[in-house]
């Protein structure tokens, strides 16, 4: 087998940089107005670590493995995060009540005009606060990315969106019935066990394929992706409510309807930006959904990732919270009219090839 060989970059070509620059100053210039807005709101900037006893245990997420070495040559695996998620949960477990972090994370297996194997997320957190203000803050963001670099509109790729509109919200079960003509809550029961008989019916129904090998999450996954997704955040901002609760590991069970969840997307030209829940706060109930992802998991890719036993006692004290990640590159974008991530990073990760 030969060597994986490092591609030529082409990013320190001066012609190739000034091209770029005013992407990269647009994007130094959102992120210090965001700086601004969260200072206004009382928040405090955190700096989590990036080395991980636990990379996260959502079944397609993937991680950058490494491994410490102590001076007497005893090795123990870590993990680069996926996300500072955990460390910020501990922090609110240890009193803080409005945080915020721009990250560096890590996710393998993910390179292409919208992902990047090394990219930065936003994240911030409000203790004793639903996950509905965190739906006001995106809308706020959303649009104060747009007046910071003078935008009219977010725009992706010929697609546009109206950042200053007021957001459509739509639950996932609306959607899959406007868009897709799928009974999508008819294949969850009350207390989260899905049906994937009653889905596949549905999906056979409207002419969708369906795999013999398929399971409930996979179809739903497809249904989302072909059928959904493309009909979001164009005109104005798409928020995608109460996702079925197996498909929110990390989010409270809704107090209305136990079958879905805390759980929400933002979407703009049709781009997903940003992630947000209910915290989940019920360690045993955590470490169960952690073990059916990671069964998952182990199926798919014969692979699993360790439990923070650390965050999982942190979260025995966490007060009621939200939290949200929005993925700060996809917003420089959208807010500057680059058509790749590549182009709002200051030194992209090379490429490699066999």
């Amino acid at each position: 087998m030969k060597p994986s060989i490092a591609k030529a970059s082409p990013w320190w070509t001066p012609s190739v940089h000034i091209d770029r620059r005013p992407f990269l100053i647009g994007r130094n210039a959102i992120q210090a107005e965001l700086r601004g807005y969260f200072a206004r709101e009382d928040f405090i900037e955190v700096d989590t670590a990036t080395l991980q006893v636990s990379p996260g245990n959502e079944a397609h997420l993937h991680a950058f493995a490494t491994e410490a070495v102590t001076t007497d040559g005893r090795r123990s695996p870590f993990y680069l995060h996926t996300s500072p998620e955990f460390a910020c949960k501990k922090l609110l477990s240890a009193g803080e009540l409005r945080i915020a972090c721009f990250a560096h994370v890590y996710r393998n297996r993910e390179r292409g005009p919208l992902h990047h194997p090394e990219f930065t997320m936003l994240e911030w957190y409000r203790a004793g606060e639903g996950y509905e203000s965190l739906m006001i803050d995106c809308a706020r963001i959303l649009a104060l990315a747009a007046e910071t670099t003078g935008a009219a509109r977010l725009t992706y790729r010929g697609r546009e969106c109206d950042p200053f509109a007021e957001p459509d919200r739509i639950s996932v079960a609306q959607a899959f019935q406007r868009y897709a003509g799928i009974d999508l809550l008819g294949s969850v029961f009350a207390g989260g066990d899905t049906d994937r008989a009653h889905l596949a019916a549905e999906m056979t129904r409207v002419g969708m394929r369906v795999a013999e090998d398929d399971g409930w999450a996979d179809l739903f996954s497809r249904a989302l992706v072909e059928k959904v997704e493309p009909h979001l955040g164009f005109g104005r901002i798409t928020i995608l409510d109460e996702y079925p609760v197996s498909e929110a590991a990390l989010a409270r069970p809704s107090a209305h309807d136990p079958r879905v969840a805390e759980r929400f997307e933002v979407y703009a030209c049709g781009v997903e930006l940003a992630n947000g829940f209910g915290e989940l706060t019920n360690p045993a109930e955590q470490r169960r959904r952690f073990e059916i992802e990671m069964t998952e998991k182990a199926r798919i890719y014969g692979e699993t990732y360790p439990i923070d036993e650390d965050f999982l006692g942190a979260l025995a004290i966490m007060p009621e919270a939200s939290g949200i990640a929005l993925g700060f590159d996809r917003l420089v974008m959208l807010a500057t009219g680059a058509s790749r991530i590549d182009q709002v990073l200051w030194a992209p990760v090379a490429e490699y090839g066999v």
